[in-house]
């Protein structure tokens, strides 16, 4: 059977009916150890230095502060000069297969990767190597769509798609995936006030670790940690009210 066909059936069947992706462990351990980059000649990260296992974890900084790179040192799309990062134990970059099963990433931009037409056709293409059968992949697909009040978008091309919707769809195409941790860049920056506001509702309810590069500082009111980053630097390592705050001093 088709993944269309298992889309246009599951439409009929309640929400309590659909099956469930599998859950993650835990909240990972991300630990940096006096990790410093140089790109260019230019010092990106200075000597950071955190180990962080919370469920909510958000990391706040002006444009070109190092935050995203922080994400990308986490799941091996960047190697440290000097130091060390660790994901659970695991280093990012040697053991990439190992980390990326169990970490998902969500880029600023949703087309960076979207990469086939079709929604249900673009969920599907991250999933194949992982030796599912067909219905398990349709299964997934529909659990993940559902699961962010996207189902409808199954059949639809993505360029017909909004900026939210396709944002939604990489989200979805993260969580087929079923990863422990979710790592967002700049999640809401270019999202409209309704988008935004569906997004927190969207985080709030998540299981999964996440953990939050971005400058929208309601967002992270409810976290269990903030930590902000300035000059390549972990300035401020506190609970959201005291980071805010000392976050927007540096903005003055």
């Amino acid at each position: 059977m088709g993944i269309r066909s298992i889309f246009r059936r599951d439409a009929e069947r309640p929400l309590a009916a659909l099956p469930l992706l599998p859950a993650g462990p835990g909240a990972q351990t991300i630990a940096f150890c006096d990790v410093s980059l140089t790109r260019e000649g230019r010092e990106v990260l200075r000597h950071v230095d955190f180990r962080a296992d919370e469920p909510r974890i958000a990391i706040l900084g002006v444009n070109g502060s190092g935050k995203s790179t922080l994400l990308r040192l986490m799941i091996g799309l960047v190697t440290p000069s000097g130091g060390t990062v660790t994901v659970d134990g695991l280093n990012p970059r040697r053991d990439a297969i190992a980390v990326r099963d169990r970490t998902g990433f969500l880029f600023q931009t949703p087309d960076n990767q979207i990469v086939c037409p079709i929604v249900e056709e673009d969920l599907a293409f991250g999933l194949k190597a992982r030796g599912l059968t067909r219905d398990a992949v349709a299964e997934r697909i529909t659990a993940s769509l559902t699961r962010l009040g996207i189902a409808e978008l199954a059949p639809r091309r993505v360029h017909e798609l909004s900026g939210g919707e396709r944002q939604l769809v990489a989200l979805a195409g993260v969580l087929t995936r079923a990863p422990t941790t979710i790592l967002f860049d700049e999640p809401t920056s270019q999202l409209d006030l309704a988008n935004r506001n569906r997004f927190r509702r969207l985080l709030d309810g998540m299981s999964e670790q996440a953990i939050v590069a971005t400058h929208d500082l309601e967002l992270v009111e409810d976290f269990d940690r903030v930590l902000v980053i300035d000059g390549g630097r972990i300035v401020v390592d506190a609970l959201p009210a005291e980071a805010v705050a000392r976050y927007r001093e540096l903005c003055r």
